[in-house]
């Protein structure tokens, strides 16, 4: 290098020359350090430009009138805000940690539901039989029928039992409930959001004008864009029906029914209401052979492992029949429900924020009792404002069903 390359090398600062290149580096980098605390202001200032319609919408979700708490709201409303994918892997990752493992040790009882009752006389064809237990040695109790209530014309009008359902896994509980469908009658009611469109928005509650006979709320099927889930209520569609979709469908001289649709986008001037939830997964006593872990079975934690599931069955005597459980995949349910007498079936709603069985007595005022145990829901769901529809079981009195009662 020639010496006058570098003018200043070597020279002490007292005597170095300002106005030749060398000094320079320490402004340039003076003036990086400067900026530095400049670009960690821009930053979150810009990325708060781009998360403020995000933000603004959560804090609008979040101002609503809601009865879920806001941890679930929060994951609903980044469903449906294009984060789908994020909640299914995060949702998949927990429940494959918590999936239960085959075999372990045996439960030695069961939850304990319905009422102890004492009969003289044991009759001697009961209806609904006992559900058969799926094991060799039964737990006291299993796949028997309790009532909730006292009977109606001399027999009960709702009973309940648990059993365990696999005998791969042990410690998994089936909690079902029975509904006769001459003593008692189905109603269906919006809830505040779900379906979407309800012209009939109704109390969103049970009516406390039909408290008094009130013996059972359930939670209804999967939302209307979850598949097309149409919906009508008083000669009025809510959602257009489709068909080839599972239906529970209520007629106004009070009989329901499990069909498989085939009567286009509104029914007929006799149905009270019809409220549809995916196909069939039982018809005429056998499991839907296009039962499988896919998407088309409900769209979460990517259907690849268990999670809370319900369904709604009828027998061959046209009584309903209720089926919450832990832990299931849309097969298993399905032989729940066939194994508790169903001979077409549909599936309701699925995971766990949503399940719901409730009994009622009436002591002193109205008495709810969940059959399922969900701590996520009180038992006091439906008898406030809810986010969902559902459907509310009666003791029946004569006159039309299924309409929002007042």
């Amino acid at each position: 290098m020639p010496l006058d390359a570098e003018p200043n090398l070597g020279l002490p600062p007292y005597l170095r020359d300002e106005t030749t290149a060398g000094p320079r580096a320490p402004r340039r980098a003076g003036r990086r350090r400067r900026d530095r605390p400049r670009l960690r202001v821009w930053i979150p200032v810009i990325a708060l430009v781009f998360l403020s319609p995000a933000l603004y919408s959560w804090v609008q979700m979040a101002r609503l009138p809601s009865s879920l708490p806001i941890g679930v709201r929060s994951v609903e409303w980044l469903r449906q805000h294009h984060f789908n994918w994020l909640v299914d892997d995060v949702e998949h990752v927990y429940y494959s940690w918590h999936a239960p493992k085959k075999g372990g040790p045996q439960l030695k009882t069961l939850p304990t539901v319905g009422l102890t009752t004492h009969h003289k006389h044991k009759a001697p064809k009961p209806w609904p039989p006992p559900i058969k237990p799926v094991f060799a040695q039964p737990l006291p109790g299993e796949g028997v029928w309790k009532p909730t209530g006292p009977a109606i014309d001399g027999k009960p009008p709702v009973l309940v039992t648990t059993f365990r359902s696999e005998v791969d896994y042990p410690r998994i509980v089936a909690y079902v409930a029975w509904f006769d469908h001459i003593r008692t009658a189905l109603g269906y009611y919006p809830g505040r959001y779900e379906p979407p469109r309800a012209t009939l928005r109704g109390p969103t509650e049970v009516p406390y004008g039909q408290r008094w006979r009130l013996l059972a709320t359930f939670n209804s099927g999967f939302i209307y864009s979850d598949g097309l889930n149409g919906d009508a209520l008083n000669g009025v569609v809510n959602e257009p029906l489709k068909d080839g979709l599972a239906t529970v469908v209520a007629y106004k001289n009070g009989r329901v029914n499990i069909v498989d649709w085939k009567g286009g986008t509104a029914p007929g001037p006799g149905v009270a209401f019809a409220r549809q939830s995916l196909p069939l997964i039982i018809d005429h006593g056998r499991l839907n052979p296009k039962l499988s872990l896919g998407t088309e079975w409900g769209y979460t934690l990517g259907n690849a492992v268990r999670v809370w599931r319900t369904g709604i069955g009828i027998d061959r005597r046209g009584n309903i029949i209720y089926v919450a459980a832990d832990y299931q995949t849309v097969i298993s349910l399905a032989q729940i429900l066939k194994r508790a007498g169903a001979v077409r079936a549909m599936e309701l709603d699925i995971n766990p924020e949503w399940y719901t069985l409730i009994t009622y007595r009436h002591h002193g005022g109205l008495s709810p009792t969940e059959i399922a145990p969900n701590y996520q829901q009180p038992p006091t769901r439906y008898l406030v404002p809810d986010d969902r529809d559902f459907f509310a079981v009666y003791r029946r009195v004569p006159g039309p069903v299924g309409v929002p009662l007042k």
